[in-house]
Formats: C-alpha cells, structure tokens, sequence
C-alpha cells in the first residue's frame, strides 16, 4: 500500500526551514486566491518544507465532495483516500523521475518548469474522473529545492492515464515520461501557423466556424482546412482535446 511518505523523497524535501517573511506566503496566498476567484481555476498550493497543502481552491472538481478546508487539512491523505491504488504507485514513481529531471536545471530555469499528468480521481460511490494535473514552482529555496508549488486542476481531454509532459517556457520542444523505459525522452514541440491558431482560440471563445470564417474574412472551406491541419499537428481528433494540447503548449 501506497504511504504518504512514500512522496517525499531526497528530492523534493526541504530539511532547512525557508529564511522568509511571514507576510511572504499570506501575500502569496491572497495572490493565487484572486486568481482562482476570477478565473474560477481548480488550484491549490503544496508547501514542501511543512509536507502539507497551504491553500486549496473552492472548485469542487478536485474537492471529491470535501470542502476546500477539509481537503487542505487532509493535504497528501487526500491523494491515499481518492487516487486508485494502482495509480498513486504511477505518481510516485513520477514524483521521483519529475524531480530529478527537475534538478536538472539551474535555478533560474526552473521557475520556467512545468510538468503535467492525468490520472483519476474517486469520490465515493460515483464514477472516477480523469483529471489532468499540472505542477509549477512558486518558490525555490536557496539549494533550488521547490518550498511552494502550484498545481492546477482540470478535466483531462484524454481517455487514459499517464502522458506526461515535462515543459520549460522558452523551449518549443518538450519531454514526455516513458513509464515502460523509466526515462524521459525529447519530443519535437507543436508549431502551429497563425491562422490555425487563431481558429482555435476563435473557437475556443465559443465562435461557429461559419462566425470564424466572417471575423477572419475567409471562406468556410479554408476554415476547416486550418483546423484539419491544426488537429494533425496537435495529434487530436476533436476541438475540445485540440485547445487543451495548444494551452498545454504554450501556444495561446
């Protein structure tokens, strides 16, 4: 059975307490807080020096039918009580490779680092739901350790579980975790010419491809032929999987 120890690793803990400001993690919260309040973003904050969550958002995508409070009291008990059993095996082995390729970086680029997974979560008696979930540093110690993560929750576009990314801003190609080779491979990123961009994001403010056509000045057929190229490149099959794989890439 998966233990709540078994994520805290050389890797990721932080043994000497952060030297900081106690207004410093307030502010921080208050911060990621107006975010999630205008945004209506699923967030929520691990503080990796006390092994617990510092801020949980009020979305109930990812409370499972707690409270946000509930969930921010049971910190990493929440991930033993709602992940299959079978999958927190899959994200410890991934919290072990994701934060040694982390440390990989210098400190400098590894604020531009983001790493995204999907795997389910369960709430009671109702059917799972497969969720992706992305993590980012918010602050580093002085050793480059991550102190305060960010994670973001959303529903996934895929049917599976796994296909995890490893990003840097700045960098179009990316690294994705083979869980059959235990090793992160280089892919070549998703570039996408400015039309096909633009009928996504078009698309992705709720537009009709009839209405993208007129607001692009373009025929209906030339619409569709963008967004058939578009959904090659981004290797998805509908509208939906293709604005979460270019918000995954950064291409928005």
């Amino acid at each position: 059975m998966t233990d709540i120890k078994d994520f805290f690793i050389a890797s990721n803990t932080v043994r000497n307490a952060p030297d900081y400001d106690s207004n410093v993690l307030s502010t921080l919260v208050q911060t990621v807080e107006a975010f999630a309040r205008v945004t209506y973003q699923s967030v929520y904050l691990i503080d990796y020096y006390r092994q617990e969550f510092l801020y949980v958002s009020d979305n109930p995508l990812f409370l499972c039918g707690h409270t946000a409070k509930e969930v921010k009291e049971l910190g990493y008990s929440f991930y033993l009580e709602h992940v299959p059993e079978e999958e927190l095996k899959m994200l410890v082995e991934l919290n072990k490779s994701g934060f040694k390729f982390f440390d990989t970086f210098d400190n400098v680029d590894k604020y531009q680092c983001s790493m995204s997974y999907h795997f389910h979560l369960k709430s009671g008696t109702t059917k799972s739901k497969l969720i992706n979930h992305q993590l980012t540093p918010i602050l580093l110690t002085d050793e480059g350790k991550i102190w305060i993560g960010m994670c973001v929750v959303s529903l996934s576009s895929h049917k599976t579980v796994g296909h995890v990314e490893f990003h840097k801003k700045g960098n179009l190609n990316y690294w994705k975790y083979s869980f059959e080779g235990h090793r992160w491979k280089e892919c070549e990123g998703v570039s996408l010419k400015e039309e096909e961009l633009e009928v996504l994001r078009l698309s992705a403010a709720g537009l009709t491809m009839t209405e993208i056509a007129n607001r692009m000045c373009r025929s209906l057929d030339s619409i569709k032929t963008y967004k058939r190229h578009a959904f090659d490149k981004l290797g998805v099959t509908n509208i939906t999987e293709a604005i979460s794989r270019a918000t995954l890439n950064k291409l928005f």
